[in-house]
């Protein structure tokens, strides 16, 4: 793996460690009543760091010239396995819809499995524009969720109603965006050499 790559491995750490620091109040029956207070800065840490090299990695990759086919697949991956660790965390509190998050589950293994049938084609698909427009909306509902969250474990009560229904709102937007986008995918699978409606003289492009 280039340092693009490496950066982007981190979040396969990260994204682990913010679902144990979430829960680790509730895995642990016996834990003092304040402890879930200190999860909220470690939370927010994690959560900060793991965005920010979702835009190094990208960054490194240009700058560096680095730019490679495993790496057009390895950062949807982590992106995926970071942002389904988030959402399941806010489901399980009751924070985000748990009908949205399964949508958002078939939406990832469905990606997955387009992916795979490029993958036989020679064609490493990246991520398109909708893709990345869809992440940052998973980015923002996280965020609020997050936020929401950080309320309930300091004691506000006040505000955590309508920051919730902001997460939600969100969230609901962001899923009707993978639902598009996976059709944008799925079109560009369906115009591939070799597929129905893709021409046997087209060459192969990098997407």
């Amino acid at each position: 793996m280039n340092l693009a790559d490496k950066v982007t491995s981190l979040r396969l750490v990260l994204a682990p460690l913010f679902f144990i620091v979430y829960l680790l109040p509730r895995l642990v029956p016996f834990w003092p009543a304040a402890g879930g207070v200190w999860t909220v800065p470690v939370l927010w840490a994690v959560f900060v760091v793991s965005e920010l090299t979702d835009m190094l990695d990208g960054f490194l990759a240009r700058r560096r010239g680095e730019t490679s086919d495993f790496g057009k697949l390895f950062d949807p991956f982590a992106d995926t396995l970071t942002q389904l660790s988030y959402f399941l965390c806010f489901v399980i509190d009751g924070i985000l819809p748990a009908p949205l998050y399964l949508l958002v589950l078939y939406r990832e293994y469905s990606i997955l499995f387009v992916r795979n049938l490029m993958l036989k084609k020679g064609v490493a698909m990246g991520a398109r524009i909708m893709g990345k427009v869809k992440t940052v909306t998973y980015i923002l509902a996280a965020a609020l969720a997050l936020s929401a969250s950080s309320l309930m474990r300091l004691s506000l009560p006040g505000l955590i109603f309508g920051v919730k229904i902001a997460a939600q709102a969100v969230f609901f937007f962001s899923v009707v965006l993978s639902v598009l986008s996976f059709m944008d995918y799925l079109s560009v699978y369906r115009k591939a050499p070799g597929t129905v409606g893709g021409k046997p003289e087209d060459s192969v492009k990098k997407f």
